[in-house]
Formats: C-alpha cells, structure tokens, sequence
C-alpha cells in the first residue's frame, strides 16, 4: 500500500464534473472486537460521461471491491485511494467490504470504555476528510448524497445516526441488535454520522419532532440534572430559528449525543450533534460556562442551515460555515434565551482569540482565495480564531452596516437558491446584493480578503466652547461603530456616566466637534461592533486605569479591558499595570465573563509569561489577594460564580500549601462551595505543583473517583509532581506510548511543565521539537495539533526556547498541522519575550 493521498482542490473539481452521488447504504457490525470493525458500502453513483476516478478509503483490510457486479482488486488500493478505470458514461453501483480500526484519537470511528462502570461508546467523526476511516467515500464536500445506515450493535446498546434510527431484528447468536436509520436528504460525507453505545437518554418532542439528550450511562445522574435547561435552551433556539429562517428545519430529528473524548467543542452533523461530554457538567460551573455551553447549542443548530442544508464548495470557504455559526450563536442566544449578554463574553474571550490568532506569521484572510486552500490538509489549518471570531465579529459589522432586515432577507434568498446543494463566497455575497444598494462585494473584498486587524485611535483637542475628536486609523478597512463618551459622575466623582453615544463611520466621518467639557473618557467602538484594536487618549487611559470599575456597562467595560490587554500585549501598558488594574477594579465587577476573562489574562499571561520569573511569585501573591478579595465579597452567597471563579484561581495561583490542604481536609472552602471532583483535582494538582501532595494522595483520588475525568486528573498530577523520576515517566507516556489516548495525552501534557519546575525540566525544552516531529509523523494530525497546543513548553521564554523552535521549522518533515501550531506558539513566545524586555 503506498502513501496517503490528500485530496486537492483540482481534483475536487475534475472529479465533481464528472460524477453525480445518489446514495450510500452503509452497514457496520461494531461485534467483531475491541480493535477492528466491519463496514460495508454500496454506493450508487452516475457518471456523466466516460472516464477514470478515484475513492477513498483507509481499512485495516480491504476484503473485496464490486464495480457493477465485476471484482476490482484489492491490491490496486493505492494508499487510500481506490481506482475506478473505465467508467462508462450512465448509472453504476459499486460495493466495498472492509475491515477497519476504531480510533482513541478522536478521529474516524472514536471507540472509549468508560472506567466508571466498563461500558463501551463508539461515535463517529468525519471532519474533514476522515469518513475514509470508517466507510468509503468520494470525500469530497460538493458531492452530496443521501445517507443510510446499518448497525450491528451489542443487544444492550442503542444506535443513533443522522436519520431516525429504529431496531430491527436481533441476530440469534449472540443476540446482538440490527439498526437502521431513515434516509437522509442529500448531505456531504464529512457530515453522516453514527454514535452506538449503551446511552442513557432523555427524549421529547417539540414541532412535531423529535429531540433527544443522550450520554455516558456513569453521567446520567448529571444530565438528568441539566435537561431541563438544555432542552429548554435548544427549543427556545429552535423556535428563533424557525422565525428568522424561511427554510423549515430540514432533517427529520434533532439529537444531541455529549460523547467521550471528543476533540472539538461540537460537530454540526445533520440530526445528530456530537458534544463532548464535558459540557455534562459533573462539578460546578458558573453561568458564563452555563452560557457558552448555550452558545455551542445555539452555534451547531445554526449550521443545520447554515453548513448543512447550504455547504460550502470547496474548503476555502469553512469560514462560511463557522462566521455563520459564531455569529448566530450568539445574537440567537441573546434574543431567545435567559442570556440576554452574550456578547460581552464574546468581546472578552471570542475576540482575543481572533486579535491574537490575526497577529501571527499564520494569519490568513477569513476568506481565503481558492488557490490559497489548494488541498485538503491546508484547509484543516484554518480552523482557528480568524474562521470563527474575526468573521463572526466581520459579520456583526456587516449586519450593524447593512441593517439585519436586509441581512436576513438576503441570508433566506441563499437558503432557497442553494437548498440542499453547494454554495460559495460569490453566491452568498449575490444573495446579500439582491437586497441592499449597497456596495456588499466592495465590503466582502476589503473585509474577507485582507488580513491583519486595523488600530483605531482618538485624538482629542480642545475647541472653543468645547472639544473635538478625531479617529486617527492605522490599516485599511471601513468601519461603523459608535463612540462613547463619559464624564465622571458629580456625586460620587467614582462613577462614569455616558453623557452621549456617537455614531462613527470610519473614515468618512473624520472629526466630530462637541460642546462642553473636555469628556473623562471617550471610548471608540462602545458596543463593540466592529473588529479593530482600540486606543485610548492620555486622558482616557488615566481614566480607565483609575475608574474601570465605574463604567456602567459591563460590554463596555469589557471593550476597555481588551484595549488595556492589547497595549500589555503591544509593549504600551506594562504587565504590573494591568495586574494592578485588575486588583484595583475586578474586587467590584459585576459581570463573571469578564471577572474570569481578566484573571485567565492575568494568571496565565500576565504572571507565567509576560513578568520575568523573579516578578512572578509577587503577581501570584497579588493574585491570591485580588481573589481573597472576591471570597470576602461573595460571602454572603449572592454570587456563587464569582465565587467559584476567584477559588479556582487562587488555587491555581497558591504558592504555600497551608490554605489547600485545610480546604482538602474540610471538603469544603469556608462559606461554600464544597469541594466537588473538579475543585478536588485542581487542590490536588496545585499541591503536586508546590511539592506538597505525590503517589499516595494521587492513588487516594482516583480511588475517590474512578471515572474518566478522574484518569485524566491523575495523569496531570502524575505529570506535575517535582521529580526526575515523575517527569521521565510522563516523557515516555506522551512521546512514546501511542495507546495513549487524545484525552490522557493532553492531560499529561498540561500537567509536565510548571513554571515553578524551570530547572527540572529545562533538559526536555529541546527535547520537545524533534519528539513532537517524531510524534506527529508516527500518530497523526490529531496528536501532532495536541502536542503543537498542550505540549509545547510555553513556560520557557527564553531565547535558547526560540531559537531551538525555529530550527526545528525548517525541517521539511514537520507535519502541517504541527507546524502551524509551532508557528503560533513562537510567535506568542517572541511577543512574551518582548514584552519582558521592554
């Protein structure tokens, strides 16, 4: 068998002229063994006129192949492509029998035995290109076809799919159950889905559909205690979707399965939606994690229109799909459902992540032209911050210019011009254009096609009588935002007041001349409706770094603490000032998105990256009085989130073991909340951190909680504890065990390197990039993007890190995947770098 082939874009197209799929009946028996099932297709396809194609597959053994009732070799599987020569032109059928490998990468057909109570789970997942793992396919997202399935499963387990799945006999042997599921409307192959297991479910109907909950069995009792909200949540978005879309819902069902080890936050497959597990909340959370799960909801049940009814042509687009998404997600969140202000939370996290990820060499047009995604494997790279934030927040502008009236009535010509088919960038901007005169191709083009986020920056002058603004821009797009201005209130002279909203259009409306006094503060892009970094006037920075707290809108207030991170992040604020802004002002903040938004920048940025290691244990020691502060406040029980959130970060942030261990010991921190499995691992990792817990109290814990979280926290105990011994064996787990799953994998690397553990670990920095290329070659993008992400030793902010990295980029033989996440992560370190020298 010769290499695998990586589908590219031009044979995308030759091959889409050429064929027309109708359908596929794939039949999987899941009895055969812990390590290999099989799977049976029979693909009924037309070909427009005579020629020679391909398909794709990647079996553990391929037993026989059928073109029309005539054998084609096995043997001519080349890699993971199978020939099929001499097409004539007209209808044809062929049958494939394969055996293939379940996954514990979270790829293909994912196979995961819960320690719990020993129960096994498969579920499948496809994206992008890995349906070849489990059946074969013309895998390619333009060739749309209608999906069914069959499913030999144990007698105990249910099967679900993307169709309505039903029992239909039971085998005599070993009694083992016969699944099938209703058809599918035509889809592309990255989209069926199979997930089979012995579910606990929770099921109801709403408009005439049914709905369904199902996880694990061992959390049962967890999702039982959510269903409600979570039901709630996806009816009430459902119902917003109806009435915004003229498109009826196109599938048949509406399942949500959270499933182990899953590697994505979601999957957008049609009818059935895969979580992963952890958004079945074992421990307590706060109601911003209340929310984002809402956002994943709200996210995936956007794309059964959006990706699903309507998908993209080829992969430059992804950004079509997940913008979309982003964008829905969460305006319909915030127009359907308790949470009424998602969008401070997407201006605090979602954002960064988009500014950050469009500062680096990987930066890429949230539209990238064709010839730039020429295959497949360069399309998965562009899963990131600028598919997802910078687009989502591109399209927030282009709604808050275009108006939503127009937007959604050109958003509902694309659904009915392209139902159940392939779109692209050029249609989706035509459907727009139906609608409005303005001009949405020009706004496409300077918005889609460019990179880089412009810098927006005010400048104010005294006038007589008065003042004046002008909006300095350094970078090229158009904006329309608004502009707050402020002046602190007479009464408590603590508070800030908006004396007035401004609308702005940049640069067309260049100076703006006001009455009155010289404002305390003006803030560009209140509201947060466009995508560019904000500067502040002299004036306003004194004023925010003194009176934050003060704003009286926490979107606001979350747009000043974005404009204060990226001056950390630029050389123009330093660290210790935003770690004292933060002690000063986070003790009165109301909003939890940015209370946790701002301590994660502090914790894991401010103090282990960006301070020099001297600095560090005095951040953390003002880290640990910001979130005693907090606990003082939140005595009283009225904000348990805020509580919660100030526990975790100053366990994480403890430097002596004296408060953890009385709080281990009590099973409670005092005035709540008691100590659930999460709160118990995250003690446990912290004093494995400091030297103050090992191999007893690790083996106390697990024994305590033998689940699948549970693993996962020993493991990153495991990999914390201060010895040589300890960190050796973690080494040989994460870079030469390759039963290691995706999840344990990434447990044990957040736990291996600890600031605090600099010299113990420092001969394994090197170390780090030819095992991660070694790595990668041998266990595939899944792993390779784990080890890019969790492993690499972010702690070390040093040259010789640096140097020994971009070495290691010039090896031709670093898989795609591990190179751009080495890319990301040392330009993050030359940022970090800078910033510690001024």
């Amino acid at each position: 068998m010769g290499p695998m082939s990586v589908l590219t874009r031009n044979e995308a197209q030759l091959r889409a002229r050429l064929l027309d799929v109708q359908h596929y009946a794939v039949a999987l028996d899941l009895t055969t063994g812990d390590d290999t099932f099989d799977s049976t297709t029979v693909i009924r396809f037309t070909a427009r006129t005579a020629g020679d194609t391909f398909l794709e597959l990647k079996p553990d053994e391929l037993r026989s192949a059928a073109l029309d009732g005539h054998p084609v070799d096995p043997a001519a599987l080349d890699g993971n492509r199978l020939p099929l020569t001499g097409l004539t032109a007209g209808d044809h059928e062929l049958r494939v029998d394969a055996r293939m490998r379940y996954s514990r990468t979270g790829e293909g057909l994912h196979r995961f035995t819960d320690p719990a109570d020993g129960e096994t789970y498969v579920y499948s997942q496809l994206f992008l290109d890995d349906v070849q793992r489990v059946f074969p396919a013309f895998d390619q997202p333009d060739l749309k076809a209608v999906f069914a399935f069959t499913v030999t499963a144990p007698a105990h387990w249910t099967v679900l799919a993307n169709g309505i799945t039903t029992r239909t006999g039971t085998r005599d042997t070993d009694g083992a159950g016969t699944w099938r599921s209703a058809p599918t409307p035509p889809i592309s192959t990255y989209l069926a889905a199979v997930a089979a297991g012995p579910w606990h479910s929770v099921r109801t109907e709403h408009a005439g559909l049914p709905f369904g909950l199902h996880s694990r069995r061992s959390l049962a009792p967890h999702l039982d205690a959510d269903a409600e909200e979570i039901l709630s949540l996806t009816t009430d978005c459902f119902d917003r979707y109806q009435e915004k879309f003229t498109e009826p819902y196109p599938f048949d069902s509406y399942d949500q399965a959270f499933v182990p080890e899953f590697n994505a936050g979601a999957m957008e497959n049609p009818g059935l939606v895969t979580f992963r597990d952890e958004y079945v909340f074992r421990s307590a959370v706060t109601d911003t994690e209340r929310q984002r799960r809402a956002v994943t909801i709200a996210h995936e049940m956007a794309h059964m229109w959006f990706g699903d009814l309507v998908t993209l042509r080829w992969w430059d687009d992804i950004w079509l799909n997940e913008s979309f998404a982003e964008y829905m997600g969460y305006q319909t969140l915030t127009e359907a459902t308790r949470f009424t202000d998602t969008w401070t939370d997407f201006a605090i996290t979602r954002k960064a992540w988009g500014y950050d990820a469009d500062e680096r060499p990987s930066t890429h047009p949230v539209a990238p032209a064709p010839e730039d995604v020429p295959d497949a494997a360069s399309a998965l790279l562009n899963f990131d911050g600028i598919s997802y934030a910078k687009g989502a927040s591109a399209l927030r502008q282009l709604v808050a210019w275009l108006g939503e009236k127009d937007f959604l009535a050109g958003i509902n010509t694309h659904f009915a011009r392209h139902r159940f088919a392939n779109a692209s960038l050029a249609d989706f901007v035509d459907s727009l254009a139906a609608h409005t005169d303005r001009d949405v191709r020009g706004w496409a083009d300077i918005w889609l096609r460019t990179t880089g986020i412009d810098t927006l920056t005010p400048r104010i002058e005294d006038s007589p009588g008065g003042w004046t603004l002008t909006t300095d821009r350094r970078g090229s797009r158009p904006h329309h935002l608004t502009v707050g201005v402020y002046q602190r209130d007479t009464g408590d002279g603590r508070t800030l007041e908006r004396a007035e909203l401004l609308g702005l259009d940049v640069p067309s409306d260049e100076v703006v001349s006001a009455d009155g006094p010289r404002p305390a503060l003006v803030l560009l892009n209140d509201g947060d409706l466009t995508y560019a970094k904000v500067r502040l006037d002299e004036t306003s920075v004194e004023t925010a770094l003194r009176g934050l707290s003060g704003l009286p809108d926490a979107l606001t207030r979350a747009v000043v603490w974005n404009s204060l991170r990226d001056m950390v992040r630029d050389g123009e604020l330093a660290p210790a000032a935003y770690l004292a802004t933060a002690e000063a002002h986070l003790p009165e903040e109301t909003d939890l998105a940015v209370v946790q938004g701002v301590l994660g920048f502090a914790r894991t940025q401010i103090a282990d990256r960006y301070l020099a290691p001297g600095q560090r244990t005095e951040a953390l020691d003002t880290l640990t009085s910001l979130t005693r502060d907090l606990l003082r406040r939140t005595e009283d029980g009225s904000a348990p989130g805020l509580r919660l959130a100030a526990v975790r970060v100053l366990v994480d942030s403890a430097t002596r073991p004296d408060t953890l261990t009385a709080w281990l010991a009590d099973g409670t921190v005092p005035g709540g909340p008691e100590l659930d499995p999460e709160l118990r691992w995250r003690i446990l990792a912290r004093l494995c951190v400091i030297g103050e817990a090992g191999e007893p109290e690790i083996a106390a814990a697990l024994a305590a909680d033998p689940s699948a979280t549970g693993e996962e926290g020993a493991a990153h105990c495991r990999a914390a504890l201060p010895t040589a011994a300890a960190k050796a064996a973690a080494w040989e787990r994460l870079f030469h065990d390759d039963s290691l799953s995706n999840y344990l994998f990434t447990a044990t690397a957040q736990g291996f390197w600890q600031p605090e553990q600099a010299d113990l670990v420092r001969e394994y920095v090197p170390r780090f990039y030819p095992e991660a290329v070694a790595l990668g070659a041998r266990r595939g993008p899944a792993i390779a993007e784990a080890a890019g992400r969790w492993a690499f030793p972010v702690h070390a902010v040093d040259e010789a890190n640096l140097a020994a990295g971009r070495t290691c980029l010039e090896d031709p033989d670093v898989l795609p995947f591990l190179r751009r996440k080495l890319v990301d992560q040392l330009s993050d370190l030359a940022r970090a770098l800078k910033v510690r020298t001024g």
